[in-house]
Parts: structure tokens; C-alpha cells; sequence
């Protein structure tokens, strides 16, 4: 039961369509749907990482990254205009196939670093925690490993659909491609300059 609680957690955790939806939906567009799916796991296993810290209460390390909270957000910050920018300024790919330097482990890396310069997400996963009737301190090892599988699964499982439903629009929506690059880099740049005012 537990598992499947945080498998509805993961999956309603990552809909939301923010930075890394539209990061993804431009790079399902631009270089397939496998670019895009890469681009969702890299943030999965951020949520990983956090949500592993926030279920087994690692209070040392959750503390130190919580204290450099404004130092990450900066860092953040300016990586989301950066990847905003480039997004705006990319050419349409000729083929799908044709990465032009940028590899599936880069796409993965990007959007990792992304994801991780946010760790208020231990104090939201602390809460989703308890709302889903999580108790840490009666709780088995088993059930811990049980709740962050769920989280990662349902995660990984909306970054497959968004994956797999936008990339058979794509013949439709590529020749407007361009149009669509600098619609996504100007709301990820408007993002990251509202992550600054923050």
C-alpha cells in the first residue's frame, strides 16, 4: 500500500509542467523522444537523492544543504537562464538523429544539476512523507527502500508518458520548431529570473 501511495506521490510530484517539463518537451521535439525521457530521468534522480535523505532523516546532510539554500538558488538560478538562452538561440535540428554534441548522458547530467540546487524539495518530501503516513522513526528499513522506490517509479513513469504523448505530435508540431524554442527559452528564462527575485 505503501508503495503504491508514493508511486502516486512521484508521478503527481513531477506533473506539474515547470522548468524541466518545458526542457523536456523542447528536447523531445528537437531529438526524440529518448532525448526527452533522459531529460525527465536526470530530475527523477534528483527526487531520488532528496527524497532518500528526507525518508531516512539524514539531519546532517539535509541541514548543510537547507543552510546553503541561497547559495544553491543562485547557482540555480543562473543555470536556468543559461539553459533558457541556449534554448532561445537553438536552430531547429535538421534530423532527430543528429545530436550536435549533446550526448543522452549530458541531457541526464543538465538537468540533474538542475533539479539539485533546490533542497527545500527535502523539507516538501519530509511532508509528503508524513501526509502519506510516513513515521520514520517506527518505520522498517523495508518500507523506507519501499517508499523511495515508489517515489523514483512513479517519477520515471510521468517522465515516459510526457515522453511517449508528445512525441507523436512531433511530425506536426517540428516545423514550428523554432517558434517552440524560443517560446520554451523565454519561459525558462522567466523563471530563472524569478528565482533570482525570490
Amino acid at each position: 500500500m505503501l508503495l503504491i501511495k508514493s508511486f502516486i506521490l512521484g508521478l503527481s510530484v513531477s506533473a506539474p509542467i515547470g522548468p524541466v517539463g518545458l526542457l523536456c518537451i523542447q528536447r523531445i521535439l528537437s531529438k526524440g523522444k529518448t532525448a526527452g525521457f533522459m531529460t525527465g530521468l536526470g530530475a527523477s534522480s534528483a527526487n531520488l537523492f532528496y527524497a532518500s535523505i528526507a525518508a531516512f532523516g539524514f539531519s546532517i546532510v539535509s541541514s548543510f544543504l537547507i543552510e546553503q539554500e541561497f547559495v544553491l538558488r543562485i547557482v540555480g538560478a543562473i543555470f536556468l537562464l543559461y539553459l533558457g538562452i541556449k534554448t532561445f538561440l537553438k536552430r531547429p535540428a535538421k534530423t532527430a538523429s543528429n545530436l550536435k554534441g549533446e550526448s543522452m548522458v549530458s541531457m541526464f547530467i543538465s538537468t540533474f544539476l538542475l533539479m539539485i540546487t533546490n533542497p527545500v524539495t527535502i523539507l516538501n518530501f519530509v511532508a509528503m512523507f508524513a501526509g502519506v503516513g510516513f513515521d520514520q522513526s517506527s518505520t522498517s528499513i523495508e518500507s523506507t527502500v519501499s517508499l523511495i522506490i515508489g517515489v523514483f517509479l512513479g517519477a520515471v513513469s510521468w517522465w515516459f508518458i510526457l515522453s511517449s504523448v508528445v512525441s507523436l505530435f512531433r511530425n506536426k508540431i517540428i516545423t514550428h520548431l523554432g517558434l517552440v524554442n524560443k517560446m520554451a527559452g523565454l519561459m525558462i528564462v522567466v523563471l530563472g529570473i524569478i528565482s533570482f527575485i525570490k
